[in-house]
C-alpha cells in the first residue's frame, strides 16, 4: 500500500523586478510553501488551471485594478490575490482594494505580515472553494477533548473504556468543561449509536413539569394537558438519555428517577399503564454530590445507582498546554460553520495560557467566535484581547519585552518545535505530575507527529527529530508505534 505524499502549498509569484521577487521566494521557502515566479502578468494566461496555487503575488503595474476583476471574473480556480511591494494604486479606492485584494504588503516583508496575509488567503480560498455542509468531524475530536494532557489523555481513555458496556455514567466538572460532549462521545462509541441521544437539563426545568419532560403525560392529566404527549424517556427508547445538572432534580423526581433505573420501567404522568424502558442513563452536574447528601437534598442511594462509572473533566485551568490544540481545533470549526476565522499571534496565544478560565471551555469558544466577528481573517493581537486575559494597563517596557518573547516564539514555530512552547516555559500542574511518564508521554508524541508528517518514511522522520534512523526504530520498538501504513 503506497503511502499519501505530503500536501504542498504553492504560491504565484508576478514581479518584473528580478531581485524582489527572489528574495520573496526564499521567504516562502523558508515557511515551506513552493513559489513560481512570472516576470509578467501576461505569462499568466498560459497556466492553465491556478487551482493548485494558495495565493497569487503580484506587483504594481498601470491597469492592475481591471486585470486583476476580470481574472477573478474569467477564471473560477483563480485564488486570493496580494497586491505586492507596492502602495494602493491612486485609481482604486479603499472599497475596492479590500474587495479585489486580499490584503497589500509593501517592501521589507516581516514574517508575521507574510503569515498574516497567507492565512487569509488560505481562508478566502476555502470559503469560496467548498460548498456549506454539515460539519463531519468524528466526536472524539469535539473542541474540549482536543489535548495532550494527562488529563484529557485520561478521559479519552475513560470514554473508550465505557462507551461499548451498558453501564450507568456519572460526569462530573465545573460548568463549561465539556460534560455533554462526553456523553455524545460515550453514545457515539457504544452500541446504541445508530439510537436516539436525548439530552435534557433537569436544572432548566420547573420541579412541577419535570415529571412530564421526562416521562411524558396524557391528555387532560393536569391543567393545559390539551393531549397526548411521550416523554425524553420514550424519546430515547433503545438509545441514550443524558441528564445533565442532576444534583438540581428536586427530591420527589429523584425517587421516581431511581424506580425507572431499578425496574427499568415507568408510567406517564395520568396514566396507569407501565411503560418499559430500554434506555441508557448518562447522568452529569458541577455539583458535589455527597456535599447534597450530607445537607439532605440528594438521595444516597440515586448517587451510589448513577456513579457507577463516574469521568471527571478537568477544568482549562488545569490543562493550559492545551490551550494552542484548543484554539486551532475551534478556529477550524468556525471556518466550517461561521465561514470566518481569525489566527492568534504567538504573545496572543501566551495570554490565553496564563488566564485562569473560569468559564473553561465554554468561555474559550466564547472568545474566538467574537475575536472572528471582530478581526475577521485578521491576526489577533494581544491587545486585542479583552482587558481581563490582557490587561492594558502595562508600561512600555513590559510590552517591549513581551513583543520580543512572541518573537521568538515565532522563530522556535518556524524551526518546527510544537505548538505546545509558545509558552516560556512550562507549568505544573497544581496536583503535580509523574514526571517520566509526562516526558514519555511527549516523546511518543513528538514520534507519532514527525511519522504521520513524513508519510510513515521512517528515515525522513529520523531526520526532522534530529536523531539516528536506527535509534528511531528501536524507540517505536519500545513503545509499540506503528507507522501510518502498519495501521489497519
Amino acid at each position: 500500500m503506497s503511502t499519501p505524499k505530503k500536501q504542498v502549498k504553492r504560491v504565484l509569484i508576478i514581479d518584473a523586478n528580478q531581485e524582489q521577487s527572489l528574495r520573496l521566494s526564499h521567504q516562502f521557502e523558508f515557511i515551506d510553501y513552493e513559489p513560481k515566479v512570472l516576470s509578467s502578468h501576461e505569462l499568466l494566461e498560459s497556466m492553465g488551471d491556478l487551482g493548485e496555487y494558495v495565493a497569487i503575488f503580484v506587483a504594481n503595474f498601470h491597469g492592475i485594478v481591471d486585470w486583476a476583476k476580470n481574472l477573478a471574473t474569467t477564471n473560477l480556480a483563480c485564488p486570493p490575490m496580494i497586491l505586492l511591494l507596492g502602495n494602493q494604486p491612486a485609481d482604486m479606492s479603499k472599497e475596492e482594494l479590500e474587495s479585489t485584494f486580499v490584503g497589500c504588503l509593501k517592501e521589507h516583508i516581516l514574517y508575521g505580515e507574510l503569515s498574516d496575509v497567507l492565512h487569509r488567503a488560505e481562508v478566502r480560498g476555502k470559503a469560496s472553494a467548498e460548498p456549506v455542509r454539515e460539519s463531519k468531524q468524528r466526536p472524539e475530536l469535539f473542541r474540549s477533548l482536543v489535548g495532550n494532557s494527562r488529563a484529557i489523555i485520561k478521559v479519552r481513555k475513560m470514554i473508550n473504556q465505557v462507551a461499548p458496556t451498558e453501564a450507568t455514567v456519572l460526569i462530573l466538572g465545573e460548568s463549561g468543561t465539556g460534560k455533554e460532549v462526553v456523553a455524545r462521545n460515550i453514545h457515539y462509541y457504544s452500541n446504541r449509536r445508530n439510537k436516539p441521544f436525548v439530552p435534557i437539563n433537569c436544572g432548566a426545568i420547573p420541579g412541577e413539569l419535570l415529571e412530564s419532560e421526562l416521562f411524558g403525560h396524557e391528555k387532560g392529566s393536569f391543567t393545559g394537558a390539551v393531549g397526548s404527549r411521550e416523554g425524553k424517556f420514550e424519546q430515547a427508547e433503545g438509545g441514550t438519555i443524558f441528564l445533565d445538572e442532576i444534583g438540581d432534580m428536586p427530591l420527589p423526581m429523584q425517587v421516581k428517577l431511581l424506580r425507572v433505573i431499578q425496574e427499568r420501567s415507568f408510567e406517564r404522568v395520568g396514566s396507569n399503564k407501565t411503560i418499559k424502558s430500554d434506555v441508557r442513563i448518562i447522568a452529569a452536574t458541577h455539583r458535589n454530590l455527597e456535599k447534597l447528601i450530607e445537607s439532605g437534598v440528594f438521595r444516597e442511594d440515586l448517587y451510589y445507582r448513577l456513579n457507577v462509572f463516574p469521568i471527571e473533566m478537568p477544568p482549562l485551568s488545569s490543562r493550559s498546554e492545551d490551550l494552542p490544540l484548543l484554539v486551532n481545533e475551534l478556529i477550524t470549526r468556525l471556518e466550517h460553520e461561521k465561514k470566518s476565522s481569525v489566527k492568534l499571534s504567538p504573545a496572543a496565544m501566551m495570554a490565553l495560557c496564563n488566564y485562569d478560565w473560569p468559564g473553561n471551555v465554554r468561555e474559550l469558544a466564547n472568545l474566538m467566535e467574537r475575536m472572528t466577528i471582530l478581526h475577521p481573517y485578521g491576526v489577533v493581537e494581544v491587545n486585542d484581547l479583552p482587558n481581563k486575559i490582557a490587561p492594558h494597563g502595562r508600561g512600555a517596557e513590559h510590552q517591549d519585552a513581551e513583543a520580543e518573547s512572541a518573537d521568538s516564539a515565532i522563530g522556535q514555530v518556524i524551526a518546527g518545535m510544537p505548538a505546545m512552547t509558545l509558552n516560556n516555559e512550562p507549568r505544573l500542574p497544581r496536583d503535580g505530575l509523574d514526571l517520566k511518564q509526562h516526558l514519555t508521554e511527549i516523546e511518543i508524541s513528538l514520534i507519532e507527529q514527525a511519522l504521520d508528517e513524513c508519510s510513515g518514511v521512517v528515515a525522513h522522520a529520523a531526520n526532522r527529530l534530529k536523531i539516528r534512523r536506527t535509534t528511531l526504530v528501536e524507540k517505536m520498538r519500545k513503545y509499540n508505534i506503528q507507522r501510518p501504513e502498519e495501521i489497519s
